[in-house]
């Protein structure tokens, strides 16, 4: 299975957006659009892009949790502030689930769901990543 894969935000975890955002914004880094709330994950979401590289562009996801009992809640109450997760971008994601499945890699979603920006995502289980949240994102 060929796909073109590339790197489309690495998200951290912080305690705040403003707090989150200071070492982005002193890089020179200016955040893109509004703070958006994800009420289906309990996150508000605050994207500062990278460079273009071509039509492609990386960015930096700072991602506050709504409570405590959330995904991003629970990650700061166990882990602290810090890189939650890495998002690639793939041209067919629903094929690249049945691929990685069909391979004996665990899904959190086998079935995509939305993401911030309207995006369609699925997450990767960290137990087959070697330890790490990959989140696919439908280019």
């Amino acid at each position: 299975m060929k796909q073109k894969i590339t790197i489309d935000h690495i998200g951290i975890a912080a305690n705040s957006l403003d707090a989150g955002s200071e070492f982005w914004r002193l890089l020179g880094l200016i955040e893109q659009g509004d703070d958006e709330l994800v009420e289906e994950q309990g996150v508000v979401t605050r994207f500062f892009p990278l460079d273009s590289q071509g039509s492609e562009t990386t960015n930096i996801e700072i991602l506050e949790a709504t409570g405590p009992d959330t995904p991003i809640g629970r990650f700061l109450s166990k882990r602290g502030p810090g890189i939650q997760q890495l998002c690639l971008a793939v041209d067919d994601l629903e094929s690249m689930i049945a691929h990685l499945m069909a391979n004996d890699i665990v899904m959190i979603d086998e079935t995509p769901r939305t993401g911030a920006h309207n995006s369609v995502i699925a997450f990767v289980h960290p137990k087959s990543t070697g330890g790490i949240l990959v989140e696919l994102k439908q280019r």
